[in-house]
């Protein structure tokens, strides 16, 4: 990909110098970086207060009320792990990051539960049923505060910026038991072809 990215790069510059517009090139650089720096600066502030809050509902004790609940489901969806699994509150916690809408906070919570899985189901080659489930429920997590959406829309002069989640809702929820549902049925699938 970066080989496309930089033949594309190398050819707008020659076109734009052949056809005399080499100008409005460097023009729209610096528009561009410009708005990519607003852009990070207003999701870093939506990103901090949110991830205080999970800081605030862990240190609370919220976050151990929303794995016990959710305990259930995960031991369920991950059924390959063992009962006791170090890996099962880190699957909670990034779980409950992405409902909140924290995908960015959640990100290291999953990678730690991933080596997790693959230290006590891998082998370190192939993916488990738990680490397929794990991916298939950070993309297609169900949120309830979809936090970027909100601040990309209130960043670009939305009315309204929270008009949209009851749509993303229905469809956070859909996707989320289509993807978990799909999986279930790939993995029976598996185990019955290896029998």
């Amino acid at each position: 990909m970066k080989y496309v990215i930089s033949l594309l790069v190398f050819l707008s510059l020659i076109f734009s110098t052949i056809n005399g517009k080499i100008n409005n090139v460097s023009e729209s650089i610096i528009s561009s970086t410009n708005n990519a720096l607003e852009l990070c600066f207003s999701l870093a502030g939506i990103m901090a207060l949110w991830s205080g809050l999970m800081n605030i509902a862990e240190k609370s004790g919220l976050v151990k009320k929303i794995n016990r609940l959710l305990m259930p489901v995960i031991s369920f969806l991950f059924n390959d792990l063992p009962k006791g699994s170090k890996a099962l509150p880190l699957i909670s916690m990034n779980i409950t990051a992405n409902i909140l809408g924290l995908a960015n906070a959640s990100t290291p919570i999953g990678i730690s539960a991933m080596q997790q899985i693959d230290r006590e189901v891998g082998d370190g080659k192939n993916a488990t049923n738990s680490m397929i489930m794990l991916v298939v429920l950070n993309s297609a997590s169900i949120q309830i505060i979809p936090t970027t959406i909100i601040a990309l829309r209130a960043r670009h002069g939305a009315a309204n910026a929270a008009e949209v989640m009851p749509v993303i809702w229905i469809v956070s929820i859909v996707a989320c038991f289509s993807a978990v549902f799909a999986t279930k049925i790939l993995n029976k699938r598996k185990k019955i072809e290896v029998k």
